[in-house]
């Protein structure tokens, strides 16, 4: 069957989630024969250029899984190594056990563990503006994920499946007990600078984006208009999401994921392994998640990916089985409440969209 996917769909597609109060959006596809690039809307008054930079949020979780699946491969961790066994202690009290907790499960969000994420002071418009430039250390924020009691603990073949940020901030963790060096520049010798992704950083406790880089708001549920979030100081994500980036280098790392350039056979068949996620199935119906990387579903069949949000910057990604085809998607608007479901229903239909040629 001949796709019918071309340019005019990515633009009637954007422009259908722009006309939902998205201020802009920036989109780039690989159709498994060319890249396509497209904008829509504007963030203080300007088209937002092709190369922006933007804060790519959870979707650096597959990066983090991707360096730990590397030293699994290179035998210097296991993903049966447990919490405890790295970091002695850290995953304690209120019923935690680090020593019930493996490396697998911290990738798969199979742990248990709480999340910290909703202890740091960012989710209304006056928390915001007080405390964008806080910085964490990844002890910290585990400190405060510690306050909480778990989801559960852990049994064999066990497969509840709860998303925590908490999972990748330990991973981080463990790549830098495993390898003696901070985990961004892991991230940069072993994936960043073999693709050439010289775009792609974490900016430590440096709150602003190079330019060129869009505006981005939020909607507070305590702000009558969406908040211009652009500075933010992303120590809170750490290896769970701190990564800024730009719509080739994310689409490069896609391709050289799926494509089997960065792990091993055996190791991204372990990535692939997924359980079934449905905490997310009112966004994503049928999503399941494997290490670090989701398996969502189209009329089509499913494709692979991992969404992301920030203040001030949502991403989604989505490519087929071998990575040819797919798409990166930059939105300026985070909507951290339901009001954000009607924008996702028509980010996953430009998904559906690019995996069905356009034909759903």
């Amino acid at each position: 069957m001949t796709s019918t996917y071309d340019r005019s769909v990515l633009e009637a597609d954007l422009q259908a989630i722009h006309d939902k109060g998205i201020p802009g959006l920036l989109a780039a596809v690989h159709t498994g024969r060319e890249i396509l690039t497209a904008h829509c809307g504007t963030t203080s008054g300007r088209p937002i250029a092709h190369d922006s930079f933007f804060r790519m949020g959870s979707t650096g979780k597959t990066f983090t899984a991707t360096v730990a699946l590397q030293l699994v491969g290179e035998g210097r961790l296991s993903l049966d190594d447990t919490v405890e066994d790295w970091l002695p202690g850290v995953v304690r009290g209120n019923g935690n056990d680090g020593a019930k907790i493996t490396v697998r499960r911290l990738l798969q969000q199979t742990s248990g563990l709480p999340e910290y994420i909703f202890d740091v002071p960012i989710w209304t418009a006056a928390d915001f503006r007080e405390h964008r430039y806080d910085s964490y250390t990844a002890e910290d924020l585990v400190a405060l994920a510690m306050r909480h009691e778990p989801n559960w603990i852990p049994e064999p073949d066990d497969q509840r499946w709860s998303y925590s940020n908490t999972n990748y901030t330990l991973t981080g963790m463990i790549i830098e007990k495993v390898t003696g060096n901070p985990r961004p520049q892991e991230v940069k010798d072993r994936i960043l600078r073999p693709l050439g992704l010289d775009r792609t950083f974490s900016p430590g406790g440096d709150p602003k984006l190079p330019d060129p880089h869009p505006t981005g708001y939020t909607a507070f549920p305590d702000s009558p208009e969406p908040v211009e979030t652009t500075e933010w100081n992303l120590t809170p994500a750490g290896a769970a999401g701190d990564l800024i980036t730009t719509m080739p280098d994310l689409l490069r790392f896609w391709q050289a994921l799926l494509g089997g350039e960065l792990l091993n056979p055996a190791e991204l068949a372990a990535m692939k392994r997924t359980v079934p996620a449905p905490e997310w199935d009112p966004v994503f119906p049928g999503a399941r998640y494997g290490l670090g990387i989701a398996q969502l579903q189209s009329p089509c069949g499913p494709y692979w990916g991992h969404a992301g949000n920030t203040p001030g910057h949502t991403t989604h990604s989505g490519f087929t089985e071998d990575g040819r085809r797919g798409m990166v998607l930059l939105t300026t608007l985070w909507a951290p409440n339901e009001n954000a479901l009607p924008i996702e229903k028509l980010i996953n239909a430009a998904m559906d969209h690019l995996m069905c040629g356009a034909k759903i």
